[in-house]
């Protein structure tokens, strides 16, 4: 029996369903391939609507099992950022994905500091201190996924160049 999805739309479900998965399995907190993906998906994909409509469902979709709360804004919008990131450079590199990285870290902290933190000076600064940590999965993950899926992408596109179609 026939597929109903082409080879790019098996990818892409591929990706989604990767990315659902990643965030509901345990792991090191904030050790996830959602950066990578945002940043993957602005840079590989034309239709830009749909590479910001990617890691927006990845999220929303595991989110309904982590749960939503007013964070949620701002854990979007830095994936938004990302993908517009994406869409301006010309390959996954190092420095690209620790611009991502920073990206992330300020927008999503941010919204911390709105949400939990006295809204002063000091209260910012304990809320990026308290931060750091985690940036270092953050950072440690969206290396991991970045290169991952930059060299899983480039095997996957040889062989599908060189299958029968």
């Amino acid at each position: 029996m026939k597929s109903p999805f082409n080879k790019s739309q098996k990818i892409v479900l591929a990706i989604i369903i990767f990315g659902i998965l990643a965030r509901l399995i345990p792991h090191p907190p904030n050790f996830s391939p959602v950066t990578a993906i945002a940043l993957f998906s602005g840079l590989n994909f034309k239709n830009k609507k749909f590479a910001f409509l990617i890691p927006i469902l990845i999220l929303f979709i595991s989110d309904l099992f982590i749960g939503i709360s007013l964070i949620n804004l701002f854990v979007y919008s830095g994936f938004l950022l990302i993908v517009q990131l994406g869409s301006k450079i010309s390959s996954i590199r190092f420095l690209n994905i620790i611009l991502a990285s920073l990206i992330f870290f300020i927008i999503s902290n941010f919204g911390v500091w709105i949400i939990g933190y006295p809204k002063t000076i000091d209260g910012l600064i304990l809320c990026y201190t308290m931060a750091i940590p985690f940036f270092g999965y953050s950072l440690a993950g969206d290396l991991f996924f970045g290169y991952l899926f930059k060299f899983s992408f480039a095997k996957i596109e040889s062989y599908y160049m060189n299958a029968e179609i």
